[in-house]
């Protein structure tokens, strides 16, 4: 190799100034080529890989963010929940809402309990309920009365149909569900 670089400087020796001028521009201009193409480039290149990962590491935790805010609010929510069904009153299910039916003056024509599953910190009790050619507001206002009483009651289920000889009148039946702790 050493050789190479005799021949090398020999040659170089050998050319006129103009020609040594020359030939060192060029050889300045590939050696800062070579430092662009094999060092500033890829470096530059780091630095862009490195700008793009943070931006989605920042919109990744935008995203945690607002996944751990609704996590609360869905715990507070439970919490709740979990808080009504501890501290409410305990009773047969089919009495409570044939209470709420007198007080919204509808008549019940069926309750008729439903299988539930196993919970593992809950027992849950259903119930089928039908009433018959009552008016919207009547509906409503027992539907309401149910989701808001002291005992956490639930509405599962929803069937709203109209009456062929009374528009004006609705056939309601829906399942309501009870919670007690275990």
């Amino acid at each position: 190799m050493s050789g190479f670089w005799e021949r090398l400087r020999a040659t170089f020796e050998n050319l006129s100034a103009r020609e040594r001028i020359l030939v060192s521009a060029a050889g300045a201009l590939l050696t800062i080529a070579v430092l662009i193409v094999g060092v500033v480039t890829p470096l530059l290149g780091l630095g862009e890989g490195a700008e793009k990962q943070l931006r989605a590491a920042e919109q990744q935790l935008l995203v945690v963010k607002r996944m751990r805010r609704e996590f609360d609010d869905v715990d507070q929510r439970l919490d709740t929940v979990e808080e009504r069904i501890r501290s409410g009153p305990r009773g047969e299910l089919r009495t409570t809402p044939e209470t709420l039916a007198r007080q919204a003056a509808v008549k019940v024509e069926s309750m008729e309990p439903q299988a539930s599953p196993a919970h593992d910190r809950y027992r849950e009790t259903k119930v089928e309920v039908g009433l018959g050619g009552v008016t919207l507001v009547q509906a409503v206002s027992y539907l309401h009365q149910i989701e808001s009483a002291r005992q956490m009651l639930s509405i599962k289920s929803l069937r709203i149909r109209t009456r062929p000889e009374k528009p004006d009148l609705l056939d309601v039946s829906f399942t309501v569900s009870s919670f007690e702790p275990l």
